[in-house]
């Protein structure tokens, strides 16, 4: 029975319609279209006749995806505004782009089920590799990323456990560090600030809080973890909490710089001399921790370093070669005007 030329409502005639015509499987449809020096002439022929007859049109955008996915690499990040995100994403391109990779950007929005749910979705596409701007995930997530067999790479921070590879920098030694730095300038009553981040970078940056505070026998209980994500508002709007409940602060930790700008425009806003009255110190060395006034004494954390290092990492697993891990990407303290 002859078929015609049937349209479904997407007014496309469909792969199946062509194989139904010719009287063979998709398959052999499939390869005939793509490789058809694989097909006898006459098969070939029939095939072609089928698709001359029907209009058959061949999806480009799913062929293409499909011919390229050895070569696409999903990087699923918490939010696009994390800190470093676009840096550690520009070291990727950078290293993988020119070899020919493409990397396909994903957001879970913190949350574990919609990393899960968007990694079983990327993972049908045939991946060459994934890149998780996380540490933490669900059991499902590292089982299925486990059991993908191709190469992992967790970066941002050093973690104990991680699925395959990990390059990041090692937090915990980072605000112990800043901490440190802060106690050795004389001041006594310090707080820690932070905010909504990824819950295992609050407890390293809590356990490097701690332990300075604890070296040097002070109490590390001034603490506030906002419930919003870091911004300047936010560390304007804690500051006034802080002195609230503790007036005889005299220096604040913050896990961002832009907490610590934010805690610093509210100082010159209630006229509190900075670092004479308070100290402030940031971390992340951004672009606005060394133009604000005074310039924040901060944390270098070199994201794009991170991203080259992961892209190296991967490329040379995609290569068949061996990896061989290095320890954690050192950060560099920035010692400033604002403590």
């Amino acid at each position: 029975m002859s078929i015609g030329k049937k349209r479904r409502s997407t007014g496309r005639v469909t792969l199946a319609e062509v194989a139904q015509l010719a009287g063979v499987g998709t398959m052999t449809v499939s390869r005939a279209l793509r490789t058809p020096e694989q097909v006898s002439d006459k098969l070939r022929e029939k095939i072609e006749a089928a698709v001359s007859e029907l209009g058959y049109l061949p999806n480009l955008a799913a062929s293409s995806l499909a011919s390229a996915s050895s070569y696409t690499i999903a990087m699923v990040v918490p939010r696009f505004s994390e800190s470093g995100c676009a840096d550690m994403f520009a070291g990727l391109q950078r290293v993988l782009q020119p070899a020919g990779y493409q990397i396909m950007l994903a957001e879970s929005q913190h949350h574990l089920e919609r990393e899960e749910k968007l990694l079983e979705t990327l993972l049908s596409y045939n991946l060459a590799a994934a890149v998780l701007l996380s540490v933490e995930h669900s059991h499902n997530t590292r089982m299925a990323l486990q059991t993908a067999n191709i190469p992992i790479v967790e970066i941002g921070a050093i973690c104990a456990n991680a699925i395959d590879m990990n390059i990041g920098i090692d937090y915990v030694a980072a605000m112990y560090q800043l901490t440190q730095t802060v106690i050795a300038n004389g001041y006594q009553n310090v707080g820690l600030l932070c905010a909504n981040q990824e819950q295992w970078i609050f407890q390293q940056h809590l356990q490097g809080w701690h332990k300075a505070l604890l070296r040097n026998h002070m109490s590390p209980h001034r603490v506030i973890n906002a419930a919003q994500p870091s911004s300047f508002s936010i560390g304007a709007q804690q500051l006034p909490e802080f002195l609230l409940a503790w007036p005889e602060l005299d220096a604040l930790v913050c896990s961002s710089d832009e907490l610590a700008c934010g805690a610093l425009y509210e100082c010159q806003r209630r006229r509190i001399k900075v670092p004479e009255q308070l100290a402030i110190v940031g971390f992340g060395n951004s672009d606005v921790s060394q133009v604000c006034q005074p310039p924040l004494t901060t944390m270098t954390v070199p994201h794009k370093e991170i991203g080259i290092q992961a892209g190296k990492a991967l490329l040379a697993r995609l290569n068949g070669e061996e990896w061989q891990a290095e320890g954690s990407i050192p950060s560099v303290l920035c010692r400033r005007s604002s403590c």
